[in-house]
């Protein structure tokens, strides 16, 4: 059997780099090993992937020189940053610049950059249609990872856009509130619009197909979803999954900002960005793309049956 290419995962415990190791290592006889490169080599899940077949490395993107090192003799890269840790673009910026470095310096033959929309391109900062965040942003957690892409350019790189992570229902407190009566609401503010979503774990599954896919995908942007629906529709979804009827609340994007939690003037801004920019935002996230690099792609309710029991009710 050939020498299978090792792929190096960065965030490879988390959300997006966790659904690609596994996905890695689902595919017993595929033709990539995993590096799984985290900041904890001795956390659970870190042992689990390395008993589960992974090279587990010891790295942090904000230490340079230890990118150098998890990236030296591989084939691919995943390069990610999370601004929730942080909520700094400006230590987004670095890391992604640290990643795009080692990448180059190692010499690997594709990078797929999880990046997303610089929304000032749309909505530039002298715009009132969006608060101006953070001195220099719109949308800090976008904007940062789309002025991010010019440090992978001449890198053989796949430019990767997720959509909203349906496992946001579980872990962040977007889960159906209780209403009048028995009904529940589903309060997110879409002014009307539709919205790209995708369950995490086929983010990386997503991934593990563009690099299958290897040259043919190097120079685009791919963007991910498992379905695109209005609130009505993921409404209508909830309540046929939890068998009691789930409503739909569109709330104001000002009323949004307002909610007072950390990043909420930030998502209240991505919310209200999509809704301006919503035909050419849905088309921008490809069902169809998503499926052919990931056969076992979800729908939202496949992801609800397999999930209900794990939504909080709020």
């Amino acid at each position: 059997m050939p020498q299978r290419k090792i792929i190096a995962v960065i965030g490879a415990t988390g959300a997006q780099g966790g659904g690609l190791a596994r996905a890695i290592l689902d595919d017993k006889d595929g033709p990539f090993a995993l590096r799984a490169i985290t900041r904890n080599p001795g956390s659970d899940n870190a042992r689990a992937l390395a008993a589960a077949g992974a090279e587990v490395v010891a790295a942090d993107a904000d230490d340079p020189p230890s990118l150098d090192r998890a990236f030296a003799g591989a084939y691919g890269a995943f390069c990610v940053t999370n601004f929730w840790e942080h909520f700094s673009p400006a230590r987004e910026l670095k890391q992604a610049e640290a990643m795009a470095h080692a990448a180059r310096k190692a010499g690997v033959a594709h990078v797929v950059w999880s990046t997303l929309e610089d929304t000032r391109r749309r909505v530039p900062l002298s715009d009132a249609r969006l608060p101006t965040l953070q001195g220099t942003y719109k949308v800090p957690h976008f904007d940062a990872k789309g002025e991010a892409d010019a440090f992978f350019a001449g890198l053989p790189t796949t430019y990767l856009l997720a959509a909203f992570y349906w496992d946001n229902f579980i872990f962040f407190g977007m889960g159906p509130r209780k209403g009048e009566g028995d009904a529940l609401n589903v309060v997110l503010p879409l002014g009307g619009g539709r919205l790209p979503g995708i369950a995490a774990v086929d983010i990386g599954r997503c991934c593990h197909g563009v690099f299958g896919r290897g040259s043919d995908m190097i120079g685009r942007r791919v963007g991910l979803a498992g379905d695109i629906l209005t609130g009505e529709q993921m409404a209508a979804a909830f309540t046929r999954a939890l068998g009691r009827q789930v409503n739909f609340v569109d709330l104001p994007f000002d009323t949004y900002r307002g909610l007072g939690f950390p990043g909420a003037d930030d998502l209240g801004n991505m919310f209200h960005y999509q809704a301006l920019f919503n035909e050419e935002f849905c088309k921008s996230r490809d069902v169809s793309l998503s499926r052919e690099l990931n056969p076992r792609l979800q729908s939202f309710a496949a992801w609800l049956a397999a999930n209900k029991d794990r939504i909080p009710i709020q």
